[in-house]
């Protein structure tokens, strides 16, 4: 622990959760108890393909609460997205929003419940504590490992125009409860399941070392960096393990609770200059910069980073510094191959004349304030170029 940073002033918000196997089941119980009369679900194809939406509606109905379903929802939450959803939150007179899936519908309905009470265009909300009137109640219900949109203050939303992705920063964005199920987790594809387990572990080191933690979020950071790198895998290996899923789901709880408080870093403004110019797979560029940026910051918070390797496992003992770090990025690098994310920027599509303009919004980014070494856009092009 920094003696001097646990005496400093820090708050620490959370949602309502109920985590466990069956936690779905009580959406029609919370929709009931806020005085839900019509209900606006915002989910997206893919969840209602896995069935989920399905089962959470078979709840609604048992309770008699009507419902109306959005599901006009990309990878990428995109603005014109949540406007389209507050029109139909509007005429259809709803007075709920229950999310189900990952961070996209989640991110989008955070945005038509900031749009349909505060009667502005969900850009304009971009920033730090902009959002002035409390949403309508929010349930949400993950179906990924990963996002914890469902616990944090964050809300990410793409701007197409300007192909850029705005951050909404605010503890009026935290949802009213979050029901927290294990099972969904095992109707994902490989590939999602280990981008999205790594975007929990991106959240749980840059939580750590953000200049912004504190006693509490170091808990939850440690914790989730334990649980997603050693059940990440063994959960790949077996997607129907309820145990090793509920694991993986645990970190990931974990880990927004750690991030939504603490904030984040380099890597996550980076990833969301990624998604904004390029629309590229935000958990799949965060895990392929982490070791680029953990390498960058580690002169400035290298006993944090030691602590990390801890939890990564790592035996530590009768290494030099440089050894020490070397076995650090060596373990992330090998938990991003595992999962089977091989690629480089380069080889997804990233141009070198991308760099400039990569690095100078990743700058304007909320998140690029609590990394724990100041960079200028310098230091982020020569990140990018490390990561083609």
């Amino acid at each position: 622990m920094d003696s001097q940073s646990d005496l400093e002033l820090r708050k620490f918000v959370a949602p309502e959760f109920i985590f466990g196997l069956g936690a779905l089941k009580l959406a029609g119980r919370y929709a009931k108890n806020f005085g839900a009369s019509r209900i606006l679900i915002v989910t997206d194809p893919g969840v209602m393909a896995a069935g989920w939406t399905d089962q959470v509606i078979a709840n609604l109905e048992l309770e008699s609460l009507p419902y109306v379903i959005f599901s006009g929802v990309s990878p990428n939450p995109r603005a014109e997205e949540v406007m389209a959803g507050a029109e139909v939150y509007q005429s259809s007179g709803c007075n709920l929003i229950l999310a189900v899936g990952g961070g996209s519908p989640m991110d989008c309905a955070k945005g038509i419940g900031i749009v349909s009470t505060n009667k502005k265009h969900i850009l304009e909300f971009e920033g730090v504590d902009r959002v002035s009137i409390p949403m309508p109640p929010l349930i949400c219900i993950p179906t990924t490992g990963g996002t914890s949109a469902d616990v944090s203050q964050f809300a990410i939303i793409s701007n197409r125009e300007e192909k850029i992705k705005i951050a909404i920063i605010s503890k009026a964005v935290v949802p009213d409860v979050s029901l927290i199920d294990p099972a969904t987790l095992t109707t994902m594809d490989h590939y999602l399941a280990g981008c999205t387990g790594l975007d929990a572990l991106v959240h749980a080191i840059e939580a750590y070392v953000s200049t912004a933690h504190s006693p509490i979020t170091d808990l939850h950071a440690l914790e989730a960096i334990r649980l997603v790198s050693s059940s990440l895998l063994p959960s790949l290996a077996a997607p129907a393990d309820l145990q090793l899923r509920s694991q993986v789901m645990l970190g990931s709880l974990e880990a927004g609770l750690a991030f939504s408080n603490a904030s984040l870093g380099a890597v996550h403004a980076m990833a969301h200059s990624l998604g904004g110019l390029l629309d590229l797979p935000h958990g799949e560029c965060n895990a392929i910069l982490l070791e680029h940026v953990m390498s960058f910051n580690f002169p400035e918070a290298s006993e944090r980073f030691l602590q990390i390797g801890e939890a990564l496992g790592l035996d530590l003992n009768h290494r030099t510094v440089s050894e020490r770090k070397a076995a650090i990025l060596a373990e992330v690098t090998r938990l991003r191959k595992a999962v089977g994310i091989e690629q480089s920027l380069g080889q997804k599509g990233v141009q070198r004349t991308d760099l400039g303009e990569l690095s100078q919004k990743a700058m304007n980014d909320p998140c690029i304030v609590t990394n724990p070494r100041r960079p200028v856009r310098r230091d982020l092009e020569v990140i990018f170029e490390e990561a083609l």
